[in-house]
């Protein structure tokens, strides 16, 4: 049942824009629309400061109520309280909640249709708008549209208060920067007069006062509370110690009960395979990203607020401003990019103050992968001002203070706490053993002291897993060398990692044996030494040590399932009659596998994953095309027989088709496209990792072929002189 609002002579003492308004007053609005029996923290000065037409910045942690201290405004004065956010999905609960109490609330975004905005436009036309509040974007304000609209309400003493969520998006310096956000610095040139409150969970004091200058906040009140959450209890938990971190994820989903969750992955694949695997294991559970359209994502959104589903699994932007108190755990599966967005996205949890969970899954993979993108990020960003030589660091700077807070041993909570810069204000006995550092020290002392290990362990063998690609330029004699390592898989791609210097320059292949003469001996020393690495491999499998990332038949047999469920769903959608689904099935899979099979169990499921969502999409002509190029096996496909000519091909020809028949089908098929011959073969299957030894070997038979070039050439110069 909708509330009426509360008389607005009740709520004020005194007259004109800037009269004092009482406190029991505010409270009484407070209670009636909202059923709280008091503000909390620095709400109620947040509030009193904007009502008497002061700019305010207020820094609130999640789930503090940030959203109270433009709402009670809004019902406190007549007139139309502008709120920026930066979700459209933020501004659609937060309206329908706030319709739900009797608050008049509307929002303008792309998604609404021309009629309903019209309405909205027409409310704000006439002489006495029933709109208390009305949600808009940024990129919204920033068009010269709407700008005129509501330069007309402020012309008409309609505008109250300009409330912007989400205020650190405007700073260059926070962790979610927005162009948009930058924009909004116009707003205090063409808007005079009206109160400015900017509101976030997550600003250190630099990005604190970006914000103030840039919106022009005038002698603002600054408004900071402790960004401690006691009710949160923190954890990390180590990938790489961790037999399978799938299955201790849903082994603590399962022991904590059908508790609402929000899990945030890196990469929307990884979103789809996490979930699928905890759905398929009893946990009620969806996806959710930008890879899928609206509908579904709001659908998926709806279920989730509605507690038809348990768990979210998510890219970071799920949950900004979803007002759902409680969520029990917040997981984040790899390694945020920054503290400030690891604060803000675990303060999703407990927003009812009741006891909740923060889990972040640690992999030394992951802290490679981000520091990878973050490199790269710096790399693309022009160099040529200071500030942006600055920011750049403060990007690697603010992840690898998420690297010590995974790596160290001492309290978490301190750790986030001091980050924000409350050094001062962390007392030892804050923590009440609510992290696990504190509660456990000898068993998180014992897992870093495990993972370190590991980590030497896995620099050692990476160390004796290195692949050498030479490249000798002849105008150059000095000697170059590339290393690549099998388990950098992650950042290369199936070109990346092939070896594509067998058909260079015949010139540049004559100058390889120069090369290798100069190091001998370090290459028998590496064949010594990877010699005596596989004999210790070979002990440690005879003592059952199991690889974590090998690919199982148990695992290759759920992703048959999952294959067959989705080949008998494209039937259905298709209307086509496919024999055989189980072969079908089996045939996908078997493609999975034998292309990133022997490399990572996570490349195989993320490969099953596009299998599945391709399976989706597609039509019947490029399915049925699909499985009658499975039904046929690499091993199978032959190099194209050359069609006789009139003359005989010359020797460096020769050579070179030799050198391609060594490679392998995935050389043949592009070879044969290079030529113009048509080709009916799918995409190159991913090269077989070499050892250094079997690299080594080839490259030398090889070679004694590349030296035989120049005799042959000499001959057949000699011949043709003859001939003449």
């Amino acid at each position: 049942m909708k509330k009426s609002p509360l008389p607005l002579q009740s709520a004020s003492i005194g007259e004109g824009r800037n009269k004092k308004w009482g406190r029991e007053a505010l409270v009484k609005l407070l209670r009636w629309h909202f059923g709280h029996a008091q503000f909390r923290g620095k709400q109620l000065e947040a509030i009193e400061a904007v009502l008497s037409g002061r700019d305010c910045f207020c820094l609130m942690p999640t789930g503090g109520g940030k959203s109270m201290c433009y709402q009670i405004p809004a019902l406190a004065k007549t007139g139309i309280v502008l709120v920026v956010c930066p979700l459209i999905a933020l501004m659609e609960n937060q309206v329908s909640a706030l319709k739900e109490k009797g608050v008049s609330a509307e929002f303008l975004s792309s998604t609404q249709t021309t009629q309903t905005k019209n309405k909205i436009y027409e409310d704000l036309e006439s002489g006495k708008p029933s709109l208390r509040l009305l949600y808009v974007t940024p990129e919204l304000i920033a068009t010269a549209g709407f700008m005129s609209k509501l330069m007309k309400i402020h012309s008409r003493g309609l505008l109250n208060l300009i409330a912007i969520d989400e205020a650190h998006c405007i700073s260059t310096w926070g962790h979610d920067f927005r162009p948009s956000y930058r924009k909004l610095s116009s707003l205090r040139n063409r808007l005079h007069g009206i109160p400015i409150l900017a509101l976030t969970a997550t600003a250190v004091p630099k990005v604190q006062n970006d914000v103030m200058q840039s919106l022009g906040m005038q002698n603002p009140l600054v408004l900071t509370s402790s960004f401690n959450r006691p009710n949160i209890y923190y954890e990390v938990r180590y990938k790489d110690i961790l037999d399978d971190a799938y299955a201790d994820l849903l082994k603590k989903l399962k022991s904590s009960g059908a508790v609402c969750s929000i899990i945030y992955c890196l990469e929307r694949t990884m979103c789809d395979n996490l979930s699928a695997y905890l759905s398929e294991n009893g946990i009620s559970c969806a996806a959710y990203h930008a890879g899928q359209n609206d509908k579904l994502r709001s659908s998926i959104l709806d279920d989730w607020l509605s507690s038809k589903i348990q768990v979210v699994v998510a890219t970071v932007a799920f949950g900004m401003g979803i007002d759902r108190k409680d969520v029990r755990i917040v997981c984040h599966f790899n390694i945020p990019k920054s503290m400030e967005a690891f604060y803000q996205e675990s303060g999703r949890a407990g927003r009812d103050q009741l006891p909740s969970t923060s889990i972040l899954y640690y992999g030394i993979d992951d802290r490679k992968r981000m520091e990878f993108i973050l490199s790269k990020a710096k790399d693309k960003k022009p160099q040529s001002s200071s500030s942006q030589d600055g920011l750049l660091k403060k990007l690697l700077a603010d992840f690898n203070q998420m690297v010590e807070y995974c790596e160290g041993s001492g309290c978490r909570r301190r750790k986030i706490l001091e980050s924000f810069g409350e050094q001062v204000l962390v007392p030892a006995s804050l923590c009440k053993n609510s992290c696990d550092t504190c509660k456990h020290p000898n068993q998180v002392a014992r897992q870093l002291e495990e993972l370190t290990t590991t980590c030497v362990s896995r620099q050692r063998n990476q160390f004796s897993r290195i692949l050498m690609h030479s490249a000798v330029d002849m105008s150059n004699e000095g000697q170059y060398s590339e290393f690549w390592n099998r388990d950098d898989e992650v950042s290369c791609s199936e070109e990346d990692i092939s070896d594509s210097d067998d058909g260079i320059d015949v010139r540049k292949s004559s100058t390889i044996s120069k090369f290798k003469s100069g190091v001998k001996d370090k290459i028998d020393f590496w064949e010594h030494a990877e010699e005596n690495y596989n004999q210790k491999q070979g002990l440690d499998r005879k003592m059952n040590k199991v690889d974590k990332n090998e690919v199982s038949e148990e695992l290759r047999e759920t992703s048959k399932q999952r294959l067959f469920k989705a080949l008998r769903l494209a039937q259905q959608r298709l209307g086509s009659l496919m024999n055989e689904i189980e072969e079908s099935a089996s045939s996908l899979e078997n493609d999975c596998y034998k292309k990133y099979g022997k490399s990572r169990k996570s490349f195989y499921l993320s490969q099953v994953a596009n299998t599945v969502r391709w399976l989706s999409t597609t039509n019947s002509t490029d399915l049925t095309n699909r499985l009658r190029i499975s039904d046929n096996s690499p091993s199978e496909i032959m190099p194209p027989k050359q069609e006789p000519s009139g003359s005989a091909p010359s020797s460096v020809n020769q050579v070179i088709m030799e050198a391609i028949n060594e490679e392998g089908p995935s050389v043949i098929s592009s070879a044969c496209v290079s030529s113009g011959q048509s080709s009916t073969t799918t995409a190159a299957s991913l090269p077989a990792i070499h050892s250094f030894s079997e690299f080594m070997k080839s490259r030398k038979a090889k070679d004694r072929a590349v030296d035989k070039l120049p005799e042959t050439a000499e001959k057949n110069i000699e011949k043709r002189m003859r001939l003449q």
